[in-house]
């Protein structure tokens, strides 16, 4: 059954579940996120009839989500209905102004970050940090925008000596998976879950024995069942932006973690070797 015991998860936990439900099913959820008026009182029978479905379709889908049944189900929205984060979500429309777009872009931002920090499996987190510091070899598969977040990773890490390498070709992936063993680490990027080129990858990779963190919107995807661990940043984005667009803030603060989880692991060196990398392009900088 779902953990209902933080409210801010509810969401969130229904969210990452909408790439395992049909069509109708997911028009169900979207409709009953979007009723503000929805309390502990809303009768089932006005659910499935605002719906177009059966009562008995409603309990299904409240149960498919986890939900004991629909009381249940209706619990956990009106909680999660009643945070100042959720209320404080609005969906970008084409009429906002300049200060209506700057607060909705950034309240929304908050909320991914709120959110995700809600779901973190804090033992995953662990593994994923220990798998990171004790690899011998560290390659980052990602493309599109989840390429550019490999690529900042990578960047964090070599600041504090711990090389990385970031891949946003096919071919160069799967060539970087074909040489990586069990001393070795793939963390791989995609927001869906279903970016082919990476879940090819991150497979062959973990076949060789590497081991394979996946970083993901959705824990049920393909790339999280090919992963040893899987990392997930979650957003409600919006119809303009996109939900990926909102859980990049939310993916960047979470490898931010990550990247702090491995440096305590050899604290001295991670400062050593800081200072080392800032001084080698400090010089680069030019003088006031």
């Amino acid at each position: 059954m779902m953990d209902v015991s933080d409210p801010k998860a509810v969401g969130p936990r229904i969210r990452m579940m909408l790439p395992t439900l049909t069509d109708l099913e997911a028009r169900i959820v979207e409709m009953l996120f979007a009723r503000r008026d929805l309390d502990a009182a809303t009768p089932l029978k006005e659910v499935a009839e605002a719906a177009g479905v059966s009562e008995a379709m409603v309990v299904k889908l409240s149960k498919k989500l986890g939900f004991s049944g629909y009381r249940d189900f209706r619990a956990g929205l009106v909680e999660y209905n009643r945070l100042p984060s959720a209320e404080l979500f609005r969906e970008l429309e084409p009429e906002d102004g300049t200060a209506e777009i700057i607060a909705k872009v950034f309240r929304t931002a908050a909320q991914s970050l709120e959110e995700t920090q809600a779901v973190l499996d804090h033992a995953g987190f662990e593994r994923a940090a220990e798998i990171v510091h004790g690899a011998r070899q560290r390659d980052l598969y990602g493309v599109g925008g989840s390429a550019q977040i490999a690529r900042d990773v990578a960047h964090k890490l070599l600041r504090i000596g711990i090389r990385a390498n970031a891949f946003d070709d096919l071919h160069l992936m799967l060539m970087s998976a074909a040489l990586l063993g069990p001393d070795d680490a793939v963390i791989a990027f995609s927001h869906s879950g279903r970016s082919t080129a990476v879940i090819e990858a991150a497979a062959l990779a973990r076949r060789n024995g590497a081991r394979v963190v996946a970083v993901t919107a959705y824990p049920q995807s393909p790339l999280a069942e090919v992963a040893d661990v899987s990392l997930i940043a979650t957003a409600r984005g919006s119809t303009l932006t996109g939900e990926s667009a909102a859980a990049r803030v939310a993916k960047l603060t979470l490898l931010d973690a990550i990247f702090v989880a491995v440096a305590r692991r050899d604290y001295a060196a991670a400062e050593r070797n800081l200072e080392k990398t800032m001084s080698a392009v400090q010089a680069r900088r030019r003088s006031a």
